[in-house]
């Protein structure tokens, strides 16, 4: 069974950090490319960060660019996505996306960051 699991979202201030991680199953992770993506609240879904399948190259939202890190571990079956300096705009649903021929989601982690 497919599994793609987030976690680490909570609340936190203006200026901290998060890192957030999917724990992936059922499937050969290095197979596939990971992406974050975040859906705020009345907003559209959109792109975070991508990474390759061997975590060679990645790509960011100029949103995010100098302060989030996208990373993976392909022993350890997870990606992760370090978040710093977080603002208030950051605040939304984290969603973890694999993709090759076929797509899978998580069911997303909350991130909200507060003033």
């Amino acid at each position: 069974q497919v599994q793609l699991v987030e976690s680490g979202g909570g609340l936190v201030q203006a200026g901290g950090s998060l890192r957030l991680s999917c724990a992936a199953s059922g499937f050969t992770f290095s197979n596939f490319a990971m992406t974050w993506y975040r859906q705020g609240p009345g907003k559209e879904r959109e792109l975070v960060a991508s990474i390759t399948r061997d975590g060679g190259s990645t790509n960011y939202a100029d949103s995010v660019k100098g302060r989030f890190t996208i990373s993976r571990d392909n022993a350890e079956n997870t990606v992760y996505l370090q978040m710093n300096s977080l603002k208030l705009e950051d605040t939304a649903v984290y969603y973890c996306n694999a993709r090759n021929w076929v797509s899978y989601w998580g069911q997303g982690t909350q991130v909200t960051v507060s003033s």
